[in-house]
């Protein structure tokens, strides 16, 4: 469950604390090697539940597991970023402008200290084929792509630490 509080205005004076329901009773499993897909109307919560998924949001109520274990648990979070990464759906906002492309799909990889400088510029060369980014996006930045190719450095960067799970919030709306 994820729940959002609002206050709802009784009066110029008093106001009264609700909660929109987000994500309310949802539960489901997915074993390795399995593609799932959420499907629902705009507005019912997918988005919410993919980001409570990467811990971008906490639930208000419930479990997330993942390999038995509670994602939420302290001392956790180190571990799972590792393993569990997001396509976000926004492609414009979900990549710093002031990065270049080789260092937006490098980030992680920094972040988590794997290879060297050498190997991490290797891995982003191979990944930027990989999902259709010529070899001189390298060294430009984000601003200077359209919105489907973004979206593929944004795929980039998720596969980059080679994750156990990768949760895509319409990873495909933009692409060209």
């Amino acid at each position: 469950k994820v729940y959002y509080p609002v206050k709802v205005r009784k009066n110029a004076l008093a106001s009264e604390k609700r909660f929109v329901k987000a994500v309310d009773d949802i539960s489901f499993s997915i074993r390795q090697g399995e593609t799932f897909g959420l499907v629902g109307e705009s507005g019912c919560g997918k988005s919410t539940t993919g980001k409570t998924i990467v811990r971008l949001l906490k639930p208000t109520g419930g479990q997330v597991l993942f390999e038995g274990q509670d994602i939420f648990a302290e001392g956790k979070k180190s571990d799972l970023s590792q393993k569990i990464q997001i396509i976000f759906q926004d492609p414009y906002s979900s990549l710093d402008p002031r990065f270049t492309v080789g260092r937006c799909i490098a980030e992680p990889m920094r972040v988590h200290k794997m290879g060297t400088a050498k190997e991490q510029e290797e891995r982003v060369r191979s990944l930027m084929h990989d999902v259709g980014l010529r070899p001189e996006a390298y060294t430009k930045y984000p601003h200077e792509f359209s919105g489907g190719q973004r979206q593929r450095i944004g795929v980039a960067r998720a596969l980059a630490l080679n994750p156990s799970l990768i949760v895509c919030d319409e990873p495909v709306s933009a692409l060209d």
